[in-house]
Parts: C-alpha cells; sequence; structure tokens
C-alpha cells in the first residue's frame, strides 16, 4: 500500500500537527492567511528538520547531507529550516511538491519515525492513498470531472440567481419611487432643453422679511444659477450672498417647472428645502417664479414664506467658479462669483442691495414688499416704508 504524495499528504499532516500541538500546548492557533500565526510551529518543526542529517538511522529516513558552508547559526536562515509562510501555504493547497525534510518533520513528531519508515509499518490509515489520490487532474474519472463541473455551474446559476434578484428588486423599488414621487414625468424637447439650461440671475426680495435686521426695508439679493442637463431632468447649484442652494428641476408639463433646493449644511444634512413653479414664456426676459422659501433669518425668527423671485438668463454655456480669498472680497463684503465663457469673463457681485439700485422699474416693483407672503400675516415684519 502506498502513501498519499503531495497536496494531499501534506495537508492532512499539518492538520494533525496542528491538533497535536494545541493539546500539548493549550494554544489555539489561528489558521488565517497570517504567516506569523505559523511561526510557534514552523520553530518546533524546524528543531526536527536541521537534526535530519544525523537521524536517518534512528527514524528511518533518506540522507539529508550537512550544511558544512553556511555561517548562518540562527533561525531562519539554516538549511533545514521551516518557516510560518511555508506552513501557511502548504497547509492551504498552494505547495504541488512539498519539501522532503516538511514532510519527515511532521512524521516525526506525529508518528515517531520518519516517512519511509512509516510506510512499512503504517500507522494511520488516512494516509493511504487511494486510486483518485494517485490519478492527476487530467487522468481523473469523467465522472468525478463532470460532478465537479456540475458543482461549479451550480454555484455560478445560484450566485447568478441572486444578482438577478437583487437587480429586480431594485429596479421594482425604484420605478414604484420614480412613479410614486412623480419623477420626470415629460421628457423635454431640444428646445426646452436649451431654454431652461443655463445661466440665470435670480432677484429676490427675502432680505425685507428678516426681523432681526433694523435696515430691511427694500433690501433685495441676487443669486447666480448654473443650471445642467442631465437625463430628463437638470441639476443646479445656486449661488447667494451668505450661502448656495443644491437641488434639480424637472418639467411637469410643456413650459411647466418645478424646482426643489436646499442648503447643504453641516453632515451634509438638508437644511432649508425650497419648492417652487416655474412656467417659461417665449419672448420674455423675465420669468416669474412663485416659491416657498424662507426668510433666511437669524434662530427662531427664520421661518417659511411664500415669495415671488424672478430669473433672468444671462446665456449658456462655460463655467462658474467662486471667487475667495482676494482683496475684492474684503473690500465688497460679499461673495464672488466669476462666469467664464468663450465670449469673455463675467463677474457678478452678489449681496444684499436697496431695491432703489435697480433701475428697471418694472423688476423693482416685482421684488418689492408685495412679493412676500408671510406664514403668519402681521403689520411688522414687512415694513412699508
Amino acid at each position: 500500500m502506498a502513501l498519499k504524495s503531495g497536496k494531499d499528504e501534506i495537508e492532512y499532516l499539518l492538520r494533525q500537527v496542528f491538533k497535536k500541538y494545541e493539546l500539548e500546548t493549550g494554544n489555539k492557533l489561528n489558521l488565517n492567511t497570517n504567516r506569523r500565526n505559523y511561526e510557534d510551529i514552523a520553530k518546533m518543526l524546524s528543531g526536527i528538520s536541521n537534526q535530519l542529517p544525523y537521524t536517518s538511522k534512528e527514524f528511518g529516513h533518506s540522507p539529508y547531507p550537512e550544511d558544512r558552508n553556511s555561517k548562518a547559526t540562527e533561525y531562519p536562515y539554516l538549511k533545514y529550516d521551516i518557516t510560518g509562510g511555508q506552513i501557511k501555504d502548504a497547509f492551504n493547497g498552494l505547495v504541488a511538491k512539498p519539501r522532503p525534510f516538511l514532510v519527515d518533520a511532521c512524521y516525526i513528531y506525529l508518528y515517531g519515525v520518519a516517512r519511509n519508515k512509516f510506510e512499512e509499518n503504517i500507522l494511520d490509515p488516512n494516509l493511504i492513498a487511494t486510486e483518485l489520490d494517485d490519478l492527476t487532474d487530467d487522468t481523473k474519472p469523467s465522472g468525478f470531472k463532470r460532478k465537479s463541473s456540475f458543482s461549479l455551474i451550480f454555484i455560478l446559476l445560484v450566485l447568478l440567481g441572486v444578482a438577478i434578484f437583487k437587480w429586480i428588486d431594485t429596479s421594482n423599488k425604484m420605478s414604484s419611487l420614480k412613479a410614486d414621487l412623480v419623477i420626470t414625468p415629460y421628457q423635454p424637447s431640444q428646445a426646452e432643453i436649451d431654454s431652461l439650461e443655463g445661466i440665470w440671475m435670480v432677484y429676490i426680495g427675502s432680505p425685507q422679511a428678516r426681523k432681526s435686521d433694523k435696515n430691511r426695508y427694500h433690501k433685495f439679493v441676487r443669486n447666480i444659477m448654473n443650471v445642467k442637463y442631465k437625463d430628463g431632468y437638470f441639476t443646479f447649484t445656486r449661488y447667494g450672498a451668505g450661502f448656495d442652494h443644491y437641488g434639480y428641476m424637472q418639467y411637469e408639463s410643456p413650459q411647466v417647472v418645478s424646482i426643489r433646493s436646499y442648503v447643504k449644511g453641516s453632515e451634509n444634512k438638508i437644511e432649508a428645502p425650497r419648492l417652487s413653479l416655474m412656467r417659461l414664456s417665449q419672448n420674455k426676459d423675465k420669468i416669474m417664479v412663485v416659491s416657498a422659501s424662507w426668510n433666511f433669518d437669524a434662530g427662531e425668527n427664520n421661518d417659511i414664506i411664500g415669495i415671488r423671485e424672478v430669473y433672468i438668463k444671462q446665456g449658456r454655456g462655460g463655467e462658474i467658479k467662486e471667487v475667495i480669498n482676494t482683496m475684492d472680497n474684503h473690500a465688497c463684503n460679499c461673495k464672488i462669483v466669476q462666469w467664464k465663457n468663450g465670449k469673455g469673463d463675467r463677474t457678478f457681485y452678489l449681496r444684499n442691495e436697496l431695491l432703489d439700485t435697480i433701475k428697471d422699474e418694472t423688476l423693482k416693483k416685482l421684488i418689492d414688499e408685495s412679493s412676500i407672503l408671510l406664514r403668519y400675516p402681521d403689520s411688522v415684519t414687512i415694513l412699508k416704508n
């Protein structure tokens, strides 16, 4: 009867070595992929393997020549030293032909004899080779290979089924969400996309609703919006004098656009959500938008308001960039936004301003005190004169 060999033999031997070592020492081994976890075993077996040049008669193994040329005297630099990495790889089936001194060291530790002598009197029947062990992968019975192939195909089919199920589940959830929230109900034409996409200047009179500002009378603020089309809807960044808004737009029907935005606060939390409706009209430079917004006042004075905003399109294309840490920032006490396009650069200075600075009388009336609707009407928040 022949013994197992190669991977099958060393994997079994090492498994038995680990069991015996744990029983003798009381130490539980962590048999993962970290080679350091195998070093104690390696050093113990090295104590046996380094004596092999002198123990062939005692343990019945083939002669091992002495390492007469080596100047090394410490582990792991001796000729027959066994390392934790070697044991890890052999135990995990990565070594087809393990080193003979590792195999003999395992036999001696487990059975008190080397492999050759063990084969004369087999003490562990689990080490006896079977017909299947003696065959290479190419010569194993077709039934065995077929079974392995079926197992692999079955596993792949299960994984594919799980992936398809998750995809269908996610798709159904997205479809349900899209239907419930009425996302992209109308696909805009290219002309409608062109009319909405681009750079907009927004005039808004919300500073007039801030109780904490004693000088709020007839104040307004301008914002700059950069609107970009994206797969059926639009995203935008709205640059304000004090903070920026982020959001999206979508056509609800021809010419009718809904707008949702928010301030991105600390830890990416949504603050001050806004909801707006816009009706795009051809050949009109001023687009009136009605919004459920905030007065953006301090502390408890911050409240929801209804307000009319005026959008005026500046153009399309180019890049919007905020200018920071310049002398101009300090001098104007405002936010500076620069629009760079092929036709040249434009700079916008965003801050609270007085309505009287607007020369367009029509625009001035659109964003005065009559443009604001308070949640709780009073006679003190909006100053009339």
